[in-house]
Formats: structure tokens, sequence, C-alpha cells
């Protein structure tokens, strides 16, 4: 390189580095270059080179820009800042804030050196110290020269003010008991008319408010007056160069000021109300032709949201979000969406009317846009409008993009489940989505349609009719097929013979061998699939005894899976052939229609698998309960976050465990139709000797349990598993009578406690065992509301170590009223497989909402009584 001078030597210009380093064509030739410069700034440090002092430290600089280590200058900053001279006091605190931070135990040493220079008679001097204390300063150097900089808050020059101001902010970030010191200096400077201090006067009165409730209170009695003079005086200023963007006169100015008045505003009515007329000039006076204009409006309608304002001005903001979802700026429509969904909490109704201008956002060409008004949609539905939205978003379902599909199917499927008072409407549009975006619905979903057709025995007919046309017109849906398929095995004589016919309907003619072929085509056309083609199986076993004349026909297509690679399939041919061809006897009583599903007890098993896999496996879809198909407290809207971080008790296993067990995705025995069903066949003895395996196989007359009938878990795959007895949980008196005083002095040895309490909850817990059952324990929690708002959305949630077993049941409510008005209660059931060697531990969490915010309590129980 041919320079005028070595480009190493620590004479070398800040320049002429750079050119050197700019130059290098690969990584490995600029580490030369740096580590050369780097001992040549080394060797200068150590001759104590006090000529090229300043400009080895802007070198140093500029390599720690680059990322290299620079540690041995550190030294060389407080150096330069001791010096007398103006030029080596700005290399030296440029290089103090850049090479430096507040963790360095060298920035104990510049404290003395910061102190002085405060206190310099020359102001530029003093605005270097104060820039450098701002950006750097610690909780100690907060604590030594915040003196000084309550001084300069009162200095005449105006740049020294505002300098001082923005470091203050810095002190009372650092140190929060320091806030009192400037509250009146904050106050006194809002009379300023330089825009530069007001500023930064205004950012430290909102940091004050922040770290202190004093504070607050204070700049509420002494700065409101003044904070309606700035921002009228600003609003109604005329042209000043210096300040305008765009139109707007300082429009930075505006928007701190409004932030400040809605910290003021909030939960005060005396404040809100002093604010109000400034308030609703500046959002009917500013323009929204322009972006800073509409910065400062979206400022005014948080602030408005943010306060006790009236209904007419929160009226007037929401209208000012309305106009925004027209802008043509998809920033300035993401913004107002995200602020009406706050707004929604606040006042409904004025939402409700851009209902219109929501729909179309759904609609938009931008993904964020879509999604953002979508779920804005789904929090303006209620029992009113909830057919015409609905109507609206399946109808843009047909044109949606596929990205989009699966987002908009999962919210319209909620929509229907919350809000269906009518079966047939519910049915209606469910079988529109399945025909419009059956690939995107869920298995939770398409399982609780099937198990309300099990239930709705007047709709059974439209249903098969229903869906025999969805799926003549759209094969492709893959939910739909299911469903359809299911439907055509259990109630195939409906579509045949047109039964349970409805007003609305008009006839057709299916004949039993259009049924079998719609089966068989849906075997053949999800050929890789294999939960439909098991389907499809089942439902050809069951036309064929439906259909006796098409027996032989299923038989031939039953029998092409004999050799297929599936296990299942293969099993399901060879056993569905066995049974059409040798065992017409049993055949009718085998394959009769599924007896009426338990939808509660089917909903609230869905709800606890879907808890229990959140606790395992971190993630789970919110359920979302109402309308036909509403839950009890408990068991629904499991939050998203993980709980197995929270509880961290050093198990591989799933904290906590419910009374359903987790089972498969595929595992249609428990996944769909995990209930306990009453055989509807007559009771009667032990099946007689000639009854041949396939009968034993298959459970047929299996001994009765005592105390009630036998009941059998069945799959619409036709697959059984072993019966499961329900038998009813009956007090016994008389025994309770002649066991009451070993269970007094049992439960009399566990008192109650308070297992958490936080300044707004309080939780106990009471104690019960059964005699000859010390390892298990129900506990009967107790949960008291003790602030004055009202907790909505109440979920209980509890992990133990893996030790311990626990089952939760769901709480008596799911809304705990204000001020201990009305107590909520849950029981758990804990079994302690080393009792006696471990004591009980536990971990809970709590989630609620107050006035539509989402609040979480968590906390560890280690008071347990001795001997649980």
């Amino acid at each position: 390189m041919d320079l005028a001078i070595n480009p190493f030597s620590s004479g070398t210009r800040l320049r002429d580095m750079i050119r050197s380093i700019r130059a290098c064509k690969t990584a490995a030739e600029e580490r030369a270059v740096v580590r050369r410069e780097c001992a040549a700034i080394r060797a200068a440090i150590s001759e104590d080179d006090q000529d090229y002092r300043h400009r080895n430290m802007a070198k140093l600089m500029f390599i720690h820009m680059l990322g290299y280590p620079t540690h041995f200058g550190q030294m060389e900053c407080l150096k330069l800042i001791a010096a007398a001279g103006f030029p080596e006091k700005r290399i030296g605190y440029l290089g103090l804030m850049l090479l430096l931070d507040e963790r360095q135990e060298v920035l104990m040493l510049v404290t003395n050196s910061l102190k002085q220079d405060l206190n310099h008679s020359n102001q530029f001097i003093v605005g270097l110290a104060l820039c450098a204390l701002g950006n750097i300063c610690s909780a100690e150097m907060a604590r030594d020269l915040a003196p000084e900089v309550e001084r300069l808050l009162q200095s005449r020059d105006p740049n020294t003010k505002k300098k001082a101001a923005l470091c203050s902010i810095r002190i009372v970030r650092k140190v929060p008991d320091l806030a009192e010191n400037f509250m009146g200096s904050a106050a006194s400077l809002l009379k300023e008319k330089h825009h530069g201090v007001l500023l930064s006067t205004v950012q430290l009165c909102t940091e004050l408010c922040k770290a202190s409730n004093d504070a607050l209170e204070y700049l509420r009695k002494s700065c409101l007056e003044g904070l309606v003079r700035i921002l009228r005086d600003v609003s109604n200023s005329s042209y000043a160069p210096e300040y305008e963007v765009a139109g707007i006169t300082d429009p930075f100015l505006h928007i701190r000021v409004l932030k400040l008045m809605r910290t003021l505003g909030q939960g005060d009515a005396d404040c809100s109300e002093y604010i109000n007329d400034i308030l609703a000039q500046v959002a009917t006076k500013t323009e929204s032709n322009k972006n800073a204009g509409n910065a400062i409006l979206y400022e005014c309608v948080e602030t408005i949201m943010g306060i006790e304002a009236t209904s007419g001005l929160r009226v007037l903001a929401i209208n000012i979000l309305g106009r925004f979802l027209s802008n043509r700026d998809n920033n300035i429509r993401y913004v107002a969406l995200n602020m009406l969904m706050k707004a929604i909490a606040i006042d409904t109704q004025a939402v409700q009317r851009h209902r219109a201008t929501i729909l179309e956002c759904v609609k938009d060409a931008d993904v964020s846009i879509r999604k953002r008004a979508l779920e804005l949609v789904y929090l303006l539905v209620n029992d009113t409008n909830v057919k015409p939205l609905t109507k609206e978003l399946v109808d843009y379902l047909e044109v949606s993009d596929q990205d989009f599909k699966e987002d908009l199917t999962a919210r319209i499927c909620s929509i229907v489940e919350k809000f269906s008072q009518d079966k047939l409407w519910y049915l209606d549009q469910m079988f529109r989505v399945l025909s419009l975006a059956g690939n995107y619905v869920k298995d939770d979903v398409w399982h609780t349609l099937i198990v309300l057709m099990s239930n709705a025995s007047e709709l059974q007919g439209y249903s098969v009719r229903s869906l025999y046309k969805a799926f003549q017109s759209c094969g492709e849906q893959e939910s739909l097929v299911r469903v359809a398929v299911w439907c055509i095995g259990e109630y195939g004589e409906m579509l045949v013979n047109n039964i349970s016919m409805l007003n609305v309907e008009e006839p057709i003619t299916v004949t039993e061998s259009d049924a079998v072929d719609a089966v068989e085509l849906a075997l053949k056309r999800y050929s890789a699939d294999v939960t439909t083609r098991a389907m499809c199986l089942v439902a050809l076993l069951k036309l064929s005894s439906r259909f006796p004349p098409t027996s032989e026909r299923i038989k031939e297509i039953v029998v092409q899976n004999k050799g297929n690679t599936v296990l299942e399939l293969q099993q399901r041919s060879i056993e569905f052939s066995s049974i059409i061809q040798r065992h017409q006897s049993i055949k009718s009583s085998l394959l009769e229609r599924m007896p009426v599903l338990d939808q509660t007890n089917y909903l609230v098993k869905r709800a606890a698998s879907t808890q229990a896999t959140v606790l395992s496996v971190k993630s789970a879809p919110a359920v979302t309960p109402g309308g036909p198909l509403k839950l009890p407290n408990g068991v629904a809207k499991p939050p998203a976050a993980p709980l197995a971080d929270l509880l961290d008790l050093s198990s591989d296993d799933p904290p906590v465990t419910t009374s359903v067990p987790t089972t498969a995705p595929n595992d249609f025995l428990q996944d769909l139709l995990g209930i306990g069903l009453i055989d509807s066949s007559p009771t009667g003895g032990a099946p007689s000797a000639s009854t041949d395996i396939l009968m034993d196989l298959l459970s047929i007359g299996s001994s009765p349990v005592q105390n009630g009938p036998p009941t059998s878990n069945f799959s619409p795959l036709g697959k059984e598993t072993k019966s499961v007895p329900v038998t009813p949980q009956v007090v016994d008196l008389l025994d309770g009578l002649s066991s009451s005083t070993s269970l007094t002095d049992e439960n009399a040895a566990y008192p109650t406690i308070t297992a958490f309490q936080s300044a707004t909850l309080r939780i106990t817990f009471s104690f019960k065992k059964q005699p000859g059952k010390p390892q298990e324990t129900t506990i009967n929690a107790t949960f008291t509301n003790l602030t004055t708002s009202t907790f909505t959305d109440f979920i209980f949630q509890a992990a133990v170590p893996k030790f311990i077993q626990l089952q939760l049941d769901p709480a008596s409510s799911s809304a705990l009223p204000a001020s201990g008005n009305g107590l909520v209660t849950q029981s758990l059931s804990v079994t302690n497989n080393q009792h006696g060697q471990k004591p009980l531990a536990m971990r809970i969490r709590v989630s609620y909402k107050v006035n539509g915010e989402d609040r979480l309590e968590q906390g560890q129980i280690s008071n347990f009584p001795a001997g649980l």
C-alpha cells in the first residue's frame, strides 16, 4: 500500500487507517491490519504518548465498531477525560460511552471527573458529562451525582436543561428512590417555551410516574394544567419551520404529551374529566391525510381508551379507528385493528358499527391484516349477529387463499360450536365448511359433529342425505369423506328410503347400490389414508347387514384388502369377510346402529385430553365452550403457555394426570368415542358353549357387570376393546354411620391451610382421607377473590412430582365474585405412592381475566400437614 506515511505508526491518521482496512480483500488481511494497528497503539500507550492520545482513541473506537477487542484502551479514556481541553474531553467521553458500560469496574474511577465537569463553567463540557452520565450511569454513580444533575435542571441554558432532564431519566430508572428529588424541577420545567426542553421534561415526568406513586399523585395535581396548555399551544400554533413535520407542528411533542396524559388520567376520573376537552379538540382538528397526523390521532385514541373518558369521546375515538381501516396504508390499518381489539372490551357497540369494514379487512391481500381482522371478527360475534357473520366468513372461505383457509376454518368452527342454539343450523354450517375446506378441519371438530348427529335422532336422515350430496360434489375433502362414510354406514337405510324428511328437503333417489358405490369410491380414492380406508371397511360391513342383496358385492370389495401391507387393514378385511360369509346368525345384532353417545361426557373428556396435551407436549388448541356444547369450568380454555416449564419437578413424566388417558391420534376408540356406552341389547346370562372364537374376539355376550349393565367402547372403525363398567357412585348411609367416628378422627388430624395468598387471591386447602387408604387424600380447594373486580375465565392448574398421582375435578364456577362475596371450589384427588417416605409437594398456576385483561398467578405449596 503506497501511503505518504507508515500506515501502522502511532501517528497514522484515522482516515488512513480506515482506507487501509477498506482496501483489504479478505478477512485475514483485515485482521492483520487491525492487529498491527493495535500493536502500534499499545506501544504508544506504554510510552505515554500524549501528542497522539486522542488520535489513538479515535482509531480504537473504529476498531471496536468492527468487533475487535479494545479493552486495553479503557484507561486512555479516563486520561483524556481528565485533560483540560474540550477536544480531548470530547474524544474521551465518546470513548467512555462506546468502550465501557455500567458493569465495568473501571467506571468507578471516572465518577470524580464527571462531578468536576458537571460543575464546569463551560456549558459544552457540562453537556459532554451529562451525555456520558445519561448513557452509562450505574446505580452508585446515580446516587453520587444526582444533586449535580438536579441543580443543572435549573440552568439558564436550554441545551443544558434538556440534557439534564434526559440524564435524570436514566438516574430515576436506575434508582427509583431518587424520583422525589426531581418532581419539583420537572413540574417547573413544563413552563419552558423551548420544545427540546419540553420534550425531555415530558419524558422525565412519564418516567417519574412509573417509578413512584407519590410522584404520580404530585404530577396529577401540579402538571395537568401545564400539559393542557402545551398541547393547546402546539395544536393552535402558527407555522414554525424548525418544528414542523408534514405541515404539523412538532408531532413528537404532541405524542409525548398525550402519553403522559394517558398515564395521569388512567384510573382517575377527575384528571380524565379535565383533559376530555383538549383530547376532543386534538381528535377533531388534526389532519388525517399525513402520516404525522395519523400518528397523533392514533396516540389520541390510545389516550382516550386508556382513561376514564366519556362515552361520546370513546365513540369519537373508535370512529377514528374506523377511518383508519379505510386508509390505503397497511400499517395504519393494522394498528387500527390492534386498537379495536382492545376497544371491544370497553365499548362493544361502538366497534360493532364498523363490522362491515372489519369484514372487508378479512378479505385483504395482506396476510397480517387478514389474520388480525379475523381475530377481531371472532371477538365481535355474539348471539344476535352470529348467523350473518358466519355466512360472510363461510362465503369467503370458498374463495380464500389456501394459506389462509386453515385459520379461517378453525375460527368458523369455533364460532359455530360456541354460539349455535339450533342444531339444524349447526349441522348446515359444519357440512358447508366440510365441503369447502374439509382438508383443514381438525379431527376433534368432526368427532364432535359425529357425537352431535348421534344425539339428534330427528336430524339423522337429513344429515346422511346432506352428506351424501356433499360427497358427490366435493369428494376430495378428507374430513367430509370420513363423516359421510360414517353416516352412510350408520344410517344407510335412511338415505335409501328418505326417512325423517324435513320440510326444507326435497326427496332424492338413492339405491342400495348407490350407497355402496359411494363408500367404494372413497375406499379407492383414499388408498393412502389408513384411517379413511378403515372407516370405509366398517361402513361396508354395516351396509352388508342393512342391505342384504349387496352382501356378495361388499364381500368382494372387502376381500381385496386381505393382502394389504398395512396390518390394521389386513386384519379388518379378514375379520369382516368372515363375519359376512360365516356368521349370518350374529351379524344383525353385531352390526346394529351405534347407541346414542353421551355428548356432555365426550366433550368433558375432549377438553381434559386437550389439557393433558398442554401439560405433556407444551402446546394445545384452545377449547371454546358455548351454545349446545357448553363445558363446565376447569376443563375449558387451557392456556397456551407450557406448564411443564413452570413446574420443573425433575420428572420425565407429565406433571399432572387426569381422569382421561391420553390417546394416540389414530386411536378412535378413545379419541372419537371414548365414552362408556350402555349396551342397548337386553342383558342376559352367559352365552352358550357354541359361541365361537369370533364372538369371543368381539366380546359378544360378555358377562354383565355387577350393579349395572355391561358397557362397551365402540370405535367407528368397528373395533372393540375390553368392556368398561359404569358403576354409579351411591353413598351407603348406614356404612357412613358405622364409620363416622373413625372418619372424624382421621380428618381432625389435618387442619385447613392457606395454600396460597397474594394481594388479589387466597386459596385454602382442606383435607379428607378414607379409612384404610393412607396414601389417598381428597383436597377441597376454596378460592376467594380479595379485589373489587370479578375474575372471569377462572382456571386452576396444579402439578406434582412423578411419585404422586393427581386428578383434578371441574371447578364449581368459571367466575369468582369480587370482595369475597362468593367462593369457587374445586376438588383434587392425590395419591402419594411413597406415603411415609416423601411428603406432598405441589406447584400451582391460576389464570383469570379482569376486565378482559389476562392475569396469571403461580406458586409452590410446601406447607402440607405431616402424614399426607
